[in-house]
């Protein structure tokens, strides 16, 4: 059976031999996944519900895909004045994903968020067969995020609903798959958590939209349903919660997780876990899978984590001076030609050393 740090995120492998024997990698941002069908290729060596998923329903393998990709994109917007700054390079990112820190703890959770995402916006597109719009209707005295005064319109729940459940189903059963076979390891436990924080930043944010029906631009009736908030907010959400991230260990009937450190309290089901302190990624290491900061574009007046005394880890930086080519002085002629001259800009920048 392999690690679980190997097959959590199940979704795209590297073939690695050292030896004569075979060894799956799974890393999240090999291009293997713009197939998806290399997900499924090796099904001998997916969890049950996984190869389940593979064997009856290849269309939601792709979506699960679409939504891994999206979760590093966000990982990689989130993370991109950080030391690590969520960086997919193959062997370096498997050596991220062995450990229980906090960097491991939101790859999980935006990666699960992604793929209930992924899914749950196909469903809405009409992209998946399985599913459909959330079209659950029902009836209450106020509009919904509607305040005192607002009115007696007639409204109603209608319209294309986003069908959360489904998406937040479906990537529970692909992302969970591995770990929950061996619940009372503790980065079992860990992995557990932090794919469900990253889901329920999606399914417990849906705000609400209503488009007004009548005569003259009046509101005389309301339609309104329910959408999944913008990713970029789901982001912004659990980089908050990677910042309060509580640091755990297992207690010792293998099955519960305790807070480390005096009077802290117990950690939600929202909140980001870890059990190890994470490098300082300064510099390479390929034990622990840091990259390091040298040749990082820093930022010489921040005072935050951009800031070159951070991201530079006190080695310094040096200002260079680069030039690229851009368009300018745009013209529109009729039609319908639109024509730009290309001009040299140049920026400084500063570059840890």
């Amino acid at each position: 059976m392999l690690p679980l740090y190997q097959s959590q995120l199940g979704l795209f492998f590297i073939l690695l031999c050292p030896t004569n024997s075979i060894s799956l990698w799974w890393a999240v941002g090999n291009p293997l996944v713009l197939d998806p069908n290399s997900i499924c290729r090796k099904t001998t060596r997916l969890a049950g519900k996984q190869a389940e998923l593979c064997q009856t329903q290849p269309q939601i393998v792709s979506e699960v895909a679409k939504g891994a990709r999206l979760g590093v994109r966000e990982c990689q917007f989130q993370f991109r004045a950080r030391r690590w700054n969520c960086t997919i390079h193959n062997r370096h990112f498997g050596k991220i994903l062995r450990q229980d820190i906090r960097e491991t703890a939101f790859v999980y959770a935006i990666t699960s968020a992604g793929v209930a995402y992924a899914v749950t916006q196909a469903c809405s597109m009409g992209e998946l067969l399985q599913c459909g719009c959330e079209n659950t209707l029902r009836r209450a005295a106020v509009p919904p995020a509607a305040g005192p005064g607002a009115g007696a319109a007639t409204w109603e729940w209608g319209g294309c609903g986003d069908d959360v459940e489904f998406g937040y189903d479906k990537s529970k059963q692909f992302m969970d798959a591995e770990s929950k076979k061996a619940q009372s390891d503790i980065k079992s436990l860990i992995d557990l958590h932090n794919n469900e924080a990253g889901r329920l930043t999606v399914k417990n944010y849906m705000r609400t939209e209503c488009k007004c029906h009548g005569l003259s631009g009046s509101c005389a009736v309301k339609t309104c349903w329910k959408k999944m908030p913008h990713f970029r907010e789901v982001g912004d959400r659990l980089l908050d919660r990677f910042n309060g991230a509580f640091k755990v260990m297992g207690g010792n009937d293998g099955k519960t997780l305790i807070p480390v450190g005096h009077n802290i309290k117990q950690p939600d089901k929202q909140d980001l876990i870890y059990s190890a302190e994470s490098p300082d990624f300064c510099l390479p290491n390929r034990r622990t899978g840091s990259p390091g900061t040298r040749g990082r574009v820093c930022n010489g007046t921040a005072m935050d984590v951009s800031g070159c005394d951070l991201l530079c880890c006190g080695r310094g930086h040096r200002d260079q001076t680069v030039s690229f080519q851009e368009n300018c002085q745009c013209r529109f002629h009729w039609c319908c030609v639109v024509q730009c001259n290309q001009c040299t800009v140049r920026k400084e920048l500063s570059i840890c050393v």
